[in-house]
């Protein structure tokens, strides 16, 4: 077993099933030492979860484990490119969308969800850069989509 899968199970955490694209894409791409993410859900077991906005459908903790179950998602295709995750040499970019009411400004609190994952499970290796957008709507009403941009070896699959 990986470091990386190991270091998961220690959290309690398990790498889910690659979720079903939406539409007429890919989960994940590489390109050179570079593996990016298409915009990834919290869908658990083909479902969401929750649905609505922050700040008035969904509290902040709901959104905040929202996050960390879409950064999960995020690695299962990163996994279904690269095969193993002790390949990630840095999480490089996360990009956090939030379904926000018009007065929610804790976009930033939301997405804690997956760079606090991240740095759980990476360690110094999960520390990146990050952008935090809250919007007025997103994909079938999920209150948080995630993009990930992870480096990787170059003897990745």
């Amino acid at each position: 077993m990986s470091k990386t899968l190991e270091r998961m199970n220690e959290l309690g955490l398990e790498l889910p099933e690659i979720a079903t694209p939406a539409g007429a894409y890919v989960p994940a791409l590489r390109t050179g030492n570079y593996v990016y993410t298409s915009g990834q859900l919290p869908v658990v077991d083909g479902k969401l979860p929750a649905t609505g906005h922050l700040g008035t459908d969904v509290d902040l903790d709901t959104g905040y484990q929202l996050a960390r179950t879409a950064g999960l998602n995020a690695l299962a295709a990163i996994a279904g490119v690269i095969g193993d995750l002790d390949k990630i040499v840095r999480v490089v970019k996360v990009t956090g969308f939030v379904n926000s009411a018009d007065d929610f400004t804790q976009q930033p609190a939301v997405i804690n969800g997956v760079s606090e994952l991240y740095g759980e499970i990476f360690g110094d290796r999960g520390q990146h850069a990050r952008s935090a957008v809250g919007v007025n709507t997103l994909p079938l009403g999920t209150p948080v989509e995630v993009e990930v941009i992870v480096e990787v070896s170059g003897d990745a699959a």
